[in-house]
């Protein structure tokens, strides 16, 4: 009997939503399904797989050891089908596939606008969408078909099982205050300099975190008792500039507040918190004409 008789995109959908939420009823509301139609379709993908891709754990569920072998695989046949049907669905509509961006903080404030700007002075015809959020978000989102490409740091090992990453520059953070700020005029930090001021930092999960808390110990610097731990660049700008508070953040970020003077840079060491910066795309993924387009656009603006 042919593969394509008894495995159905449906099963794919199914699998993908419930390794990604790791609950069935979870996965159910996230698909629109009831949960026995989800368990039914688990079961019908075991049977053709062969092997139990789900065991309980504890009050829920969890992939088998079998389940996360299968994941990478049902998860890019999905994204692929996905890329297929969305190009043509915007070749039927009289215009070019939307290019689907996800932008970590250190790019959507300034390179990632720069380049959408060349592309549109060249063609008024590309269609674009632009999502910002944290690393583990983007890249989840890219895995699953939802976006084209991630532009940001070079993420962690464990988290670029399908995925390629082009190096484009090298960052690193900066810890900033506004300029006027009571600190920005002394010559050097304090080791408990973060106790005294509200400080913003990067979430935990981030890429930059493990950075910054590596800089910690190398400086001697204790770290904040009470942090704000944000990835928002609109929030933390606001946040420095009207309340007297530390920002940690990738330099990228606040460049231009810097360029202009509205913010300064404390005397502090970070250069071991350099990372690459560059382009996240899935293995098996072709790039539309504009997809492709956007991705030289960042190597010349880089």
């Amino acid at each position: 009997m042919r593969l394509s008789s008894q495995l159905k995109l449906r099963h794919l959908e199914v699998f993908v939503e419930v390794a990604r939420q790791n609950s069935v009823t979870l996965a159910a509301e996230a698909l629109g399904m009831t949960q026995p139609a989800v368990t039914r379709a688990l079961r019908e993908l075991e049977a053709v797989c062969g092997k139990p891709l789900v065991e309980r754990h504890g009050r829920g569920i969890r992939l088998s050891s079998y389940g996360e072998m299968f994941r990478d695989h049902a998860g890019r046949s999905l994204a692929l089908a996905r890329d297929g049907v969305a190009m043509l669905q915007g070749l039927e509509a009289g215009e070019g596939p939307k290019l689907a961006i996800g932008a970590l903080p250190t790019v959507s404030a300034t390179l990632v606008p720069d380049a959408l700007a060349r592309l549109a002075a060249e063609s008024p015809h590309h269609r674009f969408s632009v999502t910002t959020g944290d690393n583990r978000f983007l890249l989840d989102q890219l895995r699953r078909g939802v976006l084209d490409l991630v532009v940001g740091r070079l993420p962690a090992p464990d988290v670029m099982v399908g995925v390629e990453f082009e190096p484009l520059l090298h960052e690193q953070v900066a810890v900033v205050v506004a300029s006027g700020h009571p600190l920005a005029s002394e010559a050097a930090f304090s080791s408990d300099g973060l106790q005294h001021y509200p400080v913003l930092m990067p979430s935990e999960g981030s890429i930059i975190r493990p950075l910054v808390e590596q800089m910690f110990l190398e400086q001697g610097m204790s770290p904040p008792r009470s942090a704000i731990e944000t990835v928002s660049a609109t929030f933390g700008r606001r946040f420095v500039l009207e309340h007297q508070a530390i920002w940690i953040i990738s330099e990228g970020v606040v460049r231009a507040d810097l360029a202009q003077g509205l913010m300064q840079k404390l005397p502090i060491n970070s250069e071991s918190t350099r990372g690459a910066v560059g382009l996240c795309i899935r293995s098996e993924h072709q790039l539309s004409v504009a997809g492709s387009r956007f991705c030289e656009v960042l190597r010349a603006l880089c």
